[in-house]
């Protein structure tokens, strides 16, 4: 199946590190090769590149590499396709606007029995897929949803909260249902299978990528209140301390940090 990378911080932050060794899982030391895709909040805006091609031979994944983009949301997605052929319209993160914000989504499992018919489809509205992946479904599902509970403007966070938890819930009764969404303002990542998070705050250390031969010293390229959550389908390091997210799990997370919803 695919892999999720995601970065929220408590200030703009570039995440070239993280994404050299997520990128190299798309074709160099792992098999996710029918697309990637990489989506940064800057403010209202966002920034999101997509290609078809494999992560490791891609120009535009390169350039991103290259290109120390900061950000405190981001979203990553490399592709091993379940459904939908290998094409651009295909390709996670899937973008839409609600609410006067761009909300991102990517997705990593399958869900092979999610179809129109098995869902209450009342919740149906403005929000249709463009592609042909379960993903994208899924995704315009979750604002159709959204927009149907909350139709003039978006709620404080616990009421959406607990309608996305809900939603989830339903959807990945069809399935493997990992995925990471954001607004740029709020983060939400679940885990269904395999999902893990790692919070980099002072004091800073040496980080070791597993994919590639690289260390980065954040003690040398942090502040002593810089705080940033690194979430990813696996780690990306073999040096540091992963924290697995339980299946079932929805997490909020702000500031770099998982939030207590209560």
């Amino acid at each position: 199946m695919c892999q999720l990378l995601g970065m929220n911080c408590n200030v703009p932050t570039d995440i070239c590190f993280s994404f050299e060794g997520f990128s190299a899982r798309g074709g160099k030391t792992d098999d996710h090769c029918d697309g990637w895709g990489i989506a940064f909040f800057e403010d209202k805006g966002c920034r999101i590149f997509l290609d078809s091609q494999p992560s490791i031979k891609s120009p535009i994944a390169e350039f991103v590499k290259q290109y120390p983009i900061h950000s405190t949301h981001v979203i990553a997605h490399i592709r091993k396709a379940t459904q939908g052929k290998v094409a651009l319209e295909n390709c996670h993160p899937f973008i839409r606007e609600l609410w006067g914000r761009y909300w991102v989504f990517a997705h990593n499992g399958n869900l092979p029995y999610f179809q129109e018919k098995n869902i209450n489809w009342e919740n149906r509205g403005i929000f249709q897929p463009v592609g042909n992946t379960d993903s994208e479904k899924a995704f315009c599902l979750i604002l159709n949803t959204f927009r149907n509970h909350f139709p003039d403007q978006q709620p404080p966070l616990k009421e959406l909260y607990l309608v996305l938890d809900q939603i989830t819930q339903e959807i990945a009764k069809f399935g493997v249902f990992n995925y990471l969404l954001s607004n740029g303002e709020h983060f939400f990542s679940h885990c269904s299978t395999k999902l893990c998070y790692i919070i980099r705050q002072a004091p800073f250390a040496a980080a070791h990528l597993i994919d590639e031969e690289i260390t980065v010293d954040f003690n040398e390229v942090t502040t002593a209140s810089d705080r940033v959550a690194i979430i990813a389908t696996a780690p990306l390091t073999d040096n540091e301390h992963w924290t697995v997210i339980q299946p079932g799990e929805l997490l909020v997370f702000a500031q770099g940090e998982p939030l207590k919803i209560s």
